[in-house]
């Protein structure tokens, strides 16, 4: 009974508010002010107002209610950064379809089952991939297709049945009246899918309200911030963190096609940009980079705090943990508090935790345990895997926690640190052994820029941990045998590894995560 009371209070904070409603206020109360600047490394840089958006929202949704996109409709977009991905976005949101974001770098294979499973009527794409839908989803009533790749003028073949994603703009058409419906369905995006099939997360329209205002409070985001965004919109991150929390606050959003270390600083000092989100990846290569002095940079979301990243470009970090089916962050570090290095802060006061471990029983400071999460169901939660019941019943238990899958380690004082997925747990016998403990011997002896943990079947012990590693460039040699030696001086010998693989680079399943599963497979069976 107490947890309905609380799941209608959450629902009744979003009556009158969804997605088109938040955007028209937005547009209502800054007309004039930019709310998209793009900033392509190909092509027109463009600045586009609040009203501006608004009306080519409108326009665009215009002209898929000529074409027959419906309330309750999925339309896949398949798109890169650009503005044409925020333009479809909105115009589903205000038409009341369902915007299906897919993860550009898939394959054919992953197309197919993703326009399949989400039941999608029509997609919008670029150039570069409107070969690989077509030939994926041969069963869509429509493609449309922009005139460039991200900036970059390009035509689609005519070879392919498309049009052109311009003529879908209709200015002369009204849209459907429809009633504010913040418990309506707005979006889809699929997970990585580590080991199956990639799981649809539904989100509503009060999901993308709360995770906007969620973003900006943890951010402390005002009207007067310019957040630059080079993640991919098609995941959570640069989705809900950069767009809707941008949105929510009135501030400007600039938009390039992707990361790139070598523009990094010129588009933030071109438009006075004052904070961005990231991933370990960037900082890496914006540490080789000289500092401008007259950057505007206060906040850099990096998912943990950073010591050596905040005395470096004098920019404060700040730790955090979220993940799709949350949209915004369960555990948030205060900016106002200086916490440890590696933090990702305490759990949110919108937000019920409980990390527990192998018993059950809630772990005890310094120890790690599973991460479990309790919210409103399509308001502060994800609303549902779509059409996947067995997913949905596995996740949740009879109480209302959500089983995240990861695990975290509480310190003395309450502060939270990530310390890996459960999947990356390996038995080793009758020892249970995490990844990430050997991850990090190997990282501390410096001879290493990347390395991945992961289990190899043996006959005997169940599995024996082996690592994949990225050395730097003047550590190479003899890199195998200095390994082993730090590993047999800094382990037990249960979790030493039994064999260094040198590798290039490291499959990934999103863009942070290492795909262990590919990893898994390189490895033969260990048979006697």
């Amino acid at each position: 009974m107490i947890l309905s009371s609380i799941d209608d209070s959450k629902k009744s904070m979003h009556v009158g508010h969804d997605v088109p409603a938040l955007l028209k206020s937005r547009a209502d109360r800054f007309p004039d002010k930019p709310f998209l600047i793009w900033e392509p490394f190909e092509g027109e840089r463009k600045s586009i107002t609040y009203r501006e958006f608004s009306a080519q929202v409108e326009a665009l949704a215009g002209g898929l209610h000529r074409r027959g996109v419906a309330m309750g409709n999925k339309v896949l977009i398949h798109m890169d950064n650009s503005p044409e991905f925020l333009l479809a976005w909105f115009a589903c949101a205000r038409l009341g379809a369902v915007a299906v974001s897919t993860n550009t770098r898939c394959v054919a294979r992953d197309l197919s089952y993703f326009a399949e499973h989400a039941e999608v009527v029509c997609a919008l794409t670029q150039p570069q991939y409107a070969e690989l839908i077509a030939g994926a989803a041969p069963d869509i009533q429509f493609l449309a297709v922009t005139d460039n790749d991200a900036g970059k003028p390009l035509k689609v073949s005519e070879d392919i049945d498309a049009i052109a994603f311009s003529d879908l703009f209709d200015a002369a058409v009204s849209v459907p009246d429809r009633q504010v419906a913040p418990m309506a369905d707005l979006s889809i995006q699929f997970t990585s899918g580590t080991t199956s099939r990639p799981k649809a997360v539904l989100w509503t329209h009060a999901n993308a309200v709360w995770g906007g205002r969620m973003n900006a409070m943890h951010f402390r985001l005002s009207p007067a911030d310019v957040g630059l965004a080079f993640l991919p919109l098609y995941h959570t991150n640069a989705q809900s963190y950069s767009m809707l929390g941008t949105l929510h606050v009135g501030g400007t959003l600039v938009l390039q096609p992707r990361f790139s270390a070598s523009r990094f600083w010129e588009a933030s000092l071109r438009n006075r940009c004052t904070w961005t989100s990231m991933i370990p990846f960037c900082v890496k290569a914006l540490l080789s980079q000289e500092v401008p002095e007259q950057h505007q940079y206060h906040l850099w979301v990096t998912a943990v705090k950073l010591d050596q990243v905040e005395q470096h470009f004098g920019v404060k970090t700040l730790g955090l943990w979220g993940m799709t089916e949350t949209i915004t962050h369960g555990i948030v570090e205060d900016i106002d508090e200086h916490g440890p290095d590696m933090n990702i802060g305490r759990v949110s006061p919108a937000y019920d935790i409980a990390i527990r471990n192998a018993n059950g029983e809630w772990v005890q400071p310094g120890e790690t345990g599973r991460l479990y999460i309790r919210g409103t169901r399509g308001v502060t939660l994800f609303k549902e895997y779509y059409k996947n019941v067995e997913a949905n019943e596995k996740s949740f238990d009879k109480d209302g926690w959500f089983d995240t899958g990861d695990l975290v380690a509480m310190d003395e004082t309450g502060v939270l640190f990530f310390r890996d997925r459960d999947k990356d747990m390996l038995k080793v016998g009758a020892e249970n052994v995490a990844a990430s403990e050997i991850e990090a011997v190997i990282m501390e002896t410096g001879l290493v820029d990347e390395c991945a943990v992961v289990g190899q079947k043996h006959y005997m012990l169940d599995e024996v941990p082996v690592a994949f590693v990225i050395p730097l460039p003047e550590s190479e040699k003899d890199i195998t045998s200095k390994i082993m030696e730090a590993c047999n001086i800094n382990l037990p010998d249960f979790k030493v590894v039994r064999a260094v693989h040198v590798v290039n680079e490291l499959p990934r399943s999103t863009l942070e995560k290492i795909a262990k599963n590919e990893l898994r497979a390189r490895l033969p069976n260990i048979v006697e």
